[in-house]
């Protein structure tokens, strides 16, 4: 089999992980293709001001469609809304913390109106917005280790990122504070994998096995919010969906970039409903919008 992948550290880092998974299912070697993205050659702009729809995915949704790979691994928050027809996600691996971190040598409490902190996320500059930090926000683009260089090394003095990543990576030294998700709730799908093959793909089963059923459950929900909205991250708006003890619970929330909270929401009950309730919450944000 071969899979397709972008080229970043964390990129190859995760697919090595469900290679070595699926690996150990099949028995089978598993050959790494790097695909480079348009948003991989895109270091300068704000994601937010140009059209993200498969910014990171693209090109993978080709190889896959012309059978040059056999399977793509995503970081599920970069997914577009919808898929082409002719492809799917087979498995969602069990989920990583979703969690938002502070890379700084300050605390959160230390810093002050006019810390520079660099984001080229809408969604953290709104929440530093609402939390009323006044901080001169700059653009910062790059890997892991280039956003956590400049966070600590540069005139910056933070910056904010996923806690995922940095575990995968076995940089979490570099943490300085862990946001509760209420506090500065996450992106869709931040912290679990999409694992996407054709629909008539013969690894469908075998891949499949890699699947867990909470996570897959937990993303589907939150990505829903998103596609009942038709939006993706020209909105400040964090999903975050979880089970607790055996209960669903699905909460969201929509600011504007000044930081003003428009609306937020919360469904809870049987996971079985977990789709139903991200639509109910994207049915409701439609007021908004």
């Amino acid at each position: 089999m071969i899979v397709g992948t972008r080229g970043s550290q964390l990129a190859l880092a995760q697919t090595k992980q469900v290679c070595a998974d699926l690996s150990k299912i099949t028995g089978e070697s598993i050959d790494i293709e790097i695909i480079k993205t348009k948003g991989d050659k895109i270091t300068t702009s704000q994601l937010y001001n140009m059209d993200s729809k498969g910014l990171f995915t693209k090109e993978l949704d080709i190889a896959l469609l012309e059978e040059e790979v056999d399977f793509t691994v995503h970081s599920f928050k970069d997914l577009p809304t919808e898929l082409d027809e002719d492809l799917e996600i087979v498995a969602v691996p069990k989920r990583e913390t979703p969690n938002e971190v502070l890379i700084s040598s300050k605390s959160w409490a230390e810093l002050g109106p006019g810390s520079k902190l660099g984001t080229s996320s809408l969604r953290r500059e709104a929440f530093c917005n609402h939390y009323e930090k006044d901080f001169e926000l700059k653009p910062i683009r790059g890997n892991i280790e280039t956003r956590i260089d400049k966070a600590l090394n540069s005139d910056l003095d933070a910056t904010i990122m996923a806690q995922a990543g940095l575990k995968r990576l076995n940089l979490t030294k570099y943490i300085k504070e862990v946001f509760p998700i209420d506090y500065i709730t996450p992106p869709a799908g931040q912290g679990a994998l999409a694992i996407i093959t054709r629909k008539d793909s013969d690894t469908k089963k075998s891949i499949q096995k890699l699947n867990d059923y909470v996570s897959m459950q937990e993303v589907l929900a939150e990505k829903m919010v998103l596609e009942e909205l038709g939006i993706g991250c020209q909105w400040p708006i964090g999903a975050i969906a979880r089970m607790n003890d055996k209960e669903f619970n699905i909460y969201s929330i929509l600011l504007t970039k000044e930081g003003e909270i428009l609306s937020e929401k919360t469904e809870k009950g049987s996971i079985r409903n977990a789709v139903e309730f991200g639509r109910r919450i994207g049915e409701h944000f439609q007021n908004y919008v």
